[in-house]
């Protein structure tokens, strides 16, 4: 089954400093660029983050210090990325929750206000686990027959993504070969922020989904907590999530201001 296209599609996988989106920054980046018509480009890029790579992690990579001390960094690559990615949707495995995220704060951080407001994320992984709860090289022995060579190469995980989830459009009729639905599918409807600390509840209201005021109304919240906003601005979380956040909150100051006037 094909996947049937009505814009660009970018499957792309990252390699990082760490997992904390606030913090850590992009090292490699590979993407694959689908248009409607079936062709392809695919895109590579190291950057230089700016901080050390943990031992650790080039454990896990293999891109040392050394490996990226003579490339651009994210900023100085991220007008032409962005140009690269215009009207595009996107699919990885395990994107939703960090790849995504960490593309979207590193515009950020290179004042670009990367606009996500009408995009679809894929997220194949999602749907693994729905289907058969495994890791990547497990999806890609299992969905295409092989074994996952390089693991942990951004180059080789984003081909292994691409092939898993079409083999995936091929194996479950269930699944409609087209964006909206595997963007609802791979479970990024209900979310407000990138990084799912707030969410839409059955009601379409935005609630927070964690700590002490999970499952409650933002706006009512901001009102009888009236501290935990900028408890929230001055923490770390994702510059994406404070931004979603201030929205909030100037949306409700407009509507007092309304209701004064």
């Amino acid at each position: 089954m094909t996947l049937k296209l009505t814009k660009p599609l970018v499957i792309f996988d990252l390699e990082t400093t760490g997992i904390n989106t606030s913090k850590d920054r992009i090292v490699e980046l590979y993407m694959i660029k689908i248009m409607p018509d079936g062709s392809r480009t695919d895109l590579d890029m190291r950057f230089n983050p700016g901080i050390p790579i943990p031992p650790e992690i080039t454990a896990i990579h293999g891109i040392s210090d050394a490996d990226v001390a003579g490339c651009p960094t994210f900023k100085q690559k991220a007008a032409e990325l962005n140009q690269f990615l215009l009207n595009c949707d996107f699919a990885g495995f395990n994107s939703n929750k960090f790849d995504f995220p960490m593309l979207v704060e590193e515009f950020y951080r290179a004042e670009i206000d990367f606009d996500i407001s009408k995009r679809k994320f894929i997220d194949a992984q999602k749907i693994f686990h729905i289907m058969e709860p495994r890791n990547l090289a497990a999806a890609y022995k299992f969905y295409c027959g092989r074994t996952l060579e390089n693991a942990h190469s951004a180059k080789a995980d984003t081909e292994a993504t691409w092939d898993i989830l079409q083999a995936q459009l091929d194996r479950y009729t269930e699944l409609e070969p087209n964006v909206d639905f595997l963007h609802k599918y791979s479970g990024q409807g209900n979310l407000v922020d990138l990084a799912g600390r707030m969410i839409f509840n059955e009601k379409q209201q935005i609630v927070f989904n964690f700590g002490k005021h999970k499952g409650k109304v933002v706006i009512e919240v901001f009102k009888s907590d009236t501290g935990y906003y900028d408890w929230m601005m001055n923490g770390e979380f994702p510059l994406q999530t404070k931004k979603v956040l201030t929205q909030i909150k100037l949306s409700l100051l407009n509507t007092n201001n309304n209701g004064k006037g």
